[in-house]
């Protein structure tokens, strides 16, 4: 068994729901973020791509740490061994963004 560490990270951008890997994550010393570091992705060697994870790979190339806000977060596992990234549409699925708040400035409540 490894001493080595890996997070499933799954998390919401842009109404498409991301499930990263990472050897390294932690809170950031900016306030209301998640650093995510050393993305793992599956063999280059395999027979089967993946497109979702193609797509990924690209997405994160050169990049060396991402800040996820904190809202954005779904869930965060420690997994065994690494798994294949993946990123899918939120429409349809039973995720939803959390409440924001409503900037309606001007309306008064009505009285019933």
């Amino acid at each position: 068994m490894s001493d080595m560490q890996i997070f499933r990270v799954i998390f919401l951008n842009q109404d498409e729901v991301f499930e990263i890997y990472a050897r390294q994550i932690f809170q950031s010393e900016m306030y209301g973020f998640i650093e995510v570091e050393e993305f793992l992705f599956g063999e280059r060697a395999q027979v089967v791509v993946d497109p979702s994870e193609e797509r990924l790979k690209a997405l994160f190339s050169g990049v060396k740490r991402t800040y996820i806000p904190m809202h954005s977060i779904i869930r965060i596992d420690e997994v065994e061994k690494e798994g294949v990234g993946k990123v899918t549409d939120a429409k349809g699925d039973n995720v939803a963004p959390f409440p924001g708040f409503n900037f309606d400035s001007g309306r008064k409540p009505s009285k019933n």
